[in-house]
């Protein structure tokens, strides 16, 4: 039933970012200095994920359901705590972690709300 429903682009917020090198799209990424986001290392917190990055500015999605890889296999629907794995994705990280709604699992990656 899950492939039948789609969450893309609900309550999607984007802005535009210039960008670090190393921000590649589909990776979450965080605030580095004023305007500007960056990789994250493993367990920072993530201020969104990059839709594109190209001639040194990102689009950044902000808020909404978005869709990210997960390297951890405990991440489960509900409220979880998540942080950056240090490879583009997230894991579960009750100490670090910032709380975010999971609404689907799958086996490429998770759909959460930012």
């Amino acid at each position: 039933m899950s492939s039948k429903i789609s969450f893309e682009g609900i309550g999607e917020v984007v802005a535009t970012f210039a960008c670090g090198e190393g921000v590649a799209p589909g990776q979450v990424v965080k605030v580095t200095e004023d305007g500007t986001v960056g990789a994250c290392a493993a367990t920072d917190k993530f201020c969104g994920v990059a839709l594109s990055a190209e001639g040194g500015y990102a689009a950044v999605q902000l808020a909404g359901l978005v869709k990210v890889s997960v390297t951890d296999g405990s991440v489960s629907v509900g409220w979880v705590k998540l942080a950056a794995d240090g490879s583009g994705g997230v894991k579960k990280d009750d100490s670090n972690g910032r709380e975010h709604l999971v609404v689907r699992v799958e086996t490429d990656g998770a759909v959460v709300r930012l």
